[in-house]
């Protein structure tokens, strides 16, 4: 088919180059002229395992250009997977999904044929019916569901695993009650295997949202215990080993330590909270999710104030990556957890394969380590906050380790070892 893509962030580019995997030609239209030159160029504007090798591999079929007419005019089908960032009091800003809408309504006043939009985008339920459409319909001066249709195909994939979550997806939402729209994208993913799931627009809407928020509440739940389990001298993780072989719970996700980050998880429980709270409900269970978790890195501070005064000490971060394999810093606990050890005076020292030149953004005056290696030997106490593989072989001879993300391996050769929930 031919394809284009409105946002060539995270979501775009990793779709658009892995549809263009599957034998399509895809146009992403971006509106920042050094992503178009890169995608230009064969090479991602964003680090994801096995993303520049697609690329590179189908860079003839991929093209970036800021010309949305065009690529409208020359493609069947366009999914719009621009940022749904938060507003302040945690709701969704939907002004960039307005103005992919408008952009692509104007487009296609001047196109004759059929025309299906696919919102990849994580959207409140409601907003494809009640925002997209008529914005484009209005734009265009066509009828919705006769000229162009507007469908919901949330997207499941996690940074650091996305071209493999793209490949092997658990199962495929398509939320559209216009048939016309179901049998385009059934033919786009005929060469998956996985279960298609068809519904209404609201519903596949709202099921990104459930995942989302179920995961992250499990994640909460898993530190509350594991807080409980190390106050009563017991392995947390072996605690969610036992529960986790029940098949009504399973194993997958009850990772205690020092708490969710990134682009979905924080954003998506919050607007579910508030679109609850526009609606009369308090949402008790996701607000108590979001609590737990802006509060995990705090554990941290109790367990390096057991064995050092923290001011005046140089304390060392072991990651500042919301997550390994990535380079993304959004709502990663590592922001939370420096922003509180300097209040104590804390003199900090850090280090991340990918993620320092983010980090240094938001604190300029932290000192970054050239090696995690000079990192651990010039610190007072180190602070492991992201599970990279590297930190696995590091000599912590003589220090003070907090581990926030299970590298068991430091508890071999430091001189004092905490989990943080374990």
């Amino acid at each position: 088919m031919k394809i284009s893509i409105i946002g060539g962030g995270y979501v775009g580019t990793v779709t658009g180059v892995c549809l263009a995997e599957l034998g399509n030609d895809v146009t992403i239209v971006e509106i920042d002229r050094k992503k178009i030159d890169s995608i230009n160029s064969k090479i991602p504007p964003l680090f994801e395992p096995g993303l520049k090798e697609l690329l590179e591999k189908n860079g003839h079929r991929v093209d970036a250009t800021d010309d949305i007419n065009t690529a409208i005019e020359t493609t069947d089908v366009t999914f719009i997977c621009v940022g749904t960032p938060s507003r302040e009091d945690g709701s969704i800003d939907l002004a960039y999904i307005e103005k992919a809408a408008a952009s692509i309504g104007k487009a296609l006043e001047k196109k004759a044929q059929y025309h299906l939009v696919v919102v990849k985008s994580t959207v409140i339920p409601g907003t494809c019916d009640s925002v997209i459409a008529p914005l484009i319909a209005e734009y265009s001066k066509k009828q919705a569901g006769v000229d162009f249709s507007v469908c919901s195909n949330p997207e499941f994939l996690r940074e650091g695993r996305a071209v493999y979550d793209f490949f092997h997806p658990d199962r495929i939402i398509l939320g559209s009650e216009d048939p016309q729209c179901i049998q385009v994208l059934q033919g786009l993913y005929t060469q998956f295997s996985c279960p298609v799931f068809k519904c209404s627009l609201k519903t596949a809407e709202m099921i990104k949202y459930v995942s989302n928020s179920f995961l992250a509440v499990k994640i909460s739940f898993a530190n509350e215990i594991g807080n409980l389990s190390k106050a009563l001298g017991i392995d947390s993780y072996k605690v969610f080993e036992g529960a986790g072989m029940d098949s009504r719970i399973g194993p997958l996700f009850f990772n205690a330590g020092l708490g969710f980050g990134g682009s979905c998880f924080p954003k998506d429980v919050a607007a579910l909270q508030r679109l609850g709270e526009s609606k009369g409900l308090k949402m008790m269970l996701l607000d108590a999710a979001l609590k737990i978790n802006r509060g995990q890195h705090k554990t941290v501070i109790t367990l390096l104030e057991r064995y050092i005064p923290i001011k005046g000490k140089k304390i060392g971060i072991l990651g500042l990556a919301f997550k390994p394999d990535t380079d993304d810093i959004r709502e990663a606990k590592s922001i939370d957890l420096v922003s509180s050890l300097l209040s104590h005076g804390a003199k900090i020292v850090a280090y991340d394969p990918m993620a320092m030149d983010q980090f240094r953004k938001i604190f300029p005056e932290i000192n970054c380590a050239s090696s995690s290696r000079d990192l651990v030997r010039d610190s007072d106490a180190v602070v492991i906050v992201t599970e990279w593989k590297e930190f696995e072989d590091l000599d912590y001879s003589g220090k003070i380790v907090v581990d926030g993300r299970r590298i068991l391996k430091a508890r071999d050769t430091a001189s004092v070892y905490e989990g943080v929930c374990w």
